[in-house]
């Protein structure tokens, strides 16, 4: 068997219970039907590095070939205030497993694609694009199957992201930290006006068992009253306190994103 058939078996496999390759019951090998997967994929650079060569890159020659072959919207995004060294944040969704965990070979391929990727391609080791790339391939929440955006997002107005990572110390907690969102956190930061844009469970990638999601707002105050609701609002109130959901998340991970000027999301 070919090795990226066999990888996309066996996550297709793990999709079919939302779970992490560790817990997924053989039994329930089948597809998560009608759900998005996505790759999160950080590009990270060196320190006082330029994003320019790789974000000419991503706008001329990726995301157009990415959305030939079906992949849309593809968001783009950097910190507002990098911690250190600068990344590049990129999101595909696709209701196709196998065209997401293909997509970058078959982009490859794509003679419009070779072209306009060129001078990206040909970069000398003495000053690469980046330093390395993280990705993670994430399964979409029963709670939120499928990507959102809100107006201000769909319209490109000014908009920023937030996107969270909560990693568990256990596959039982990670898989009950999920649950605590689809039973109604999800809902709730509807309600709020948090615009979440992705709930997704890792499937691979580096420090599983992990979920990420992003939520989004118009500005950084407007976002900040938002999650002042949620913070009161009796449904989470209840959640956190339910002795069923203790102990779930061991480390929380947070960047404040903005899109860049291509951003499709």
């Amino acid at each position: 068997m070919k090795r990226r058939a066999f990888i996309t078996q066996s996550l297709t496999a793990v999709a079919a219970a939302g779970l992490s390759p560790a817990i997924v019951p053989a039994a329930q090998a089948q597809p998560a039907s009608g759900r998005d997967y996505y790759e999160l994929r950080v590009y990270r650079c060196k320190s006082g590095a330029s994003t320019e060569a790789l974000e000419s890159y991503l706008e001329k020659a990726a995301i157009p070939a990415l959305n030939r072959i079906g992949i849309k919207p593809v968001g783009v995004f950097t910190e507002i205030e990098a911690k250190d060294a600068p990344s590049v944040f990129v999101l595909l969704p696709s209701t196709d497993l196998n065209l997401l965990t293909s997509a970058w070979l078959r982009v490859g391929t794509d003679p419009a694609y070779r072209g306009a990727a060129a001078s990206y391609l040909e970069t000398p080791k003495s000053s690469p694009a980046f330093d390395r790339i993280d990705s993670w391939i994430l399964l979409a929440f029963a709670g939120m199957q499928r990507l959102e955006q809100p107006d201000y997002s769909k319209n490109r107005k000014p908009r920023l992201f937030e996107l969270r990572t909560y990693e568990s110390y256990s596959e039982a907690k990670a898989q009950k930290k999920v649950d605590m969102f689809n039973s109604g956190e999800i809902e709730t930061m509807h309600q709020v006006g948090l615009g979440p844009i992705f709930f997704g469970q890792a499937l691979n990638g580096p420090n599983l068992p992990h979920l990420t999601y992003m939520t989004s707002g118009e500005n950084a105050e407007v976002h900040k009253q938002h999650w002042d609701a949620f913070g009161k609002h009796p449904v989470w109130e209840k959640l956190k306190n339910d002795p069923q959901y203790a102990d779930t998340v061991s480390k929380m991970s947070k960047w404040m994103l903005k899109p860049t000027a291509y951003s499709q999301i």
